[in-house]
């Protein structure tokens, strides 16, 4: 139980932290509309995953309940492109390259067409 409200501390903290942020960002570069504030969320978050994985494997930095709080909720709640960025770094780094590919295109294909679908949906009823 313990760990659920890590968890959920941890996301209330990094959705806070993705509105705050890529709102500020947005506002300093409005070019065209192009959403440089949730690039910039996805890039940081995928830089901070890798960093705090890092620090994790080399210098056992963090205690059990701390990484689940960073990596799932905090990160997670930041953005969870993050984590796809590291389960497809993982399959990479581990030589598992048709995974990786297998992983990349199904989030591309599968995710662009929810949205299409979900959009579809939507505009139905």
């Amino acid at each position: 139980m313990t760990q659920i409200v890590l968890v959920g501390l941890g996301g209330m903290i990094g959705s806070i932290s993705r509105f705050l942020l890529s709102d500020f960002v947005q506002r300093l570069n409005p070019i065209l509309g192009y959403p440089f504030g949730t690039l910039t969320v996805n890039v940081l978050g995928c830089f901070l995953i890798g960093l705090l994985n890092g620090l994790t494997d080399s210098q056992q930095l963090f205690i059990a309940n701390i990484r689940p709080f960073l990596f799932i909720g905090v990160l997670g709640g930041f953005t969870t492109y993050s984590t796809f960025g590291y389960e497809t770094f993982a399959f990479l780094r581990d030589g598992q390259y048709s995974q990786a590919f297998l992983i990349v295109g199904l989030h591309l294909f599968l995710g662009l067409g929810a949205v299409w679908l979900g959009d579809m949906v939507g505009r139905i009823g």
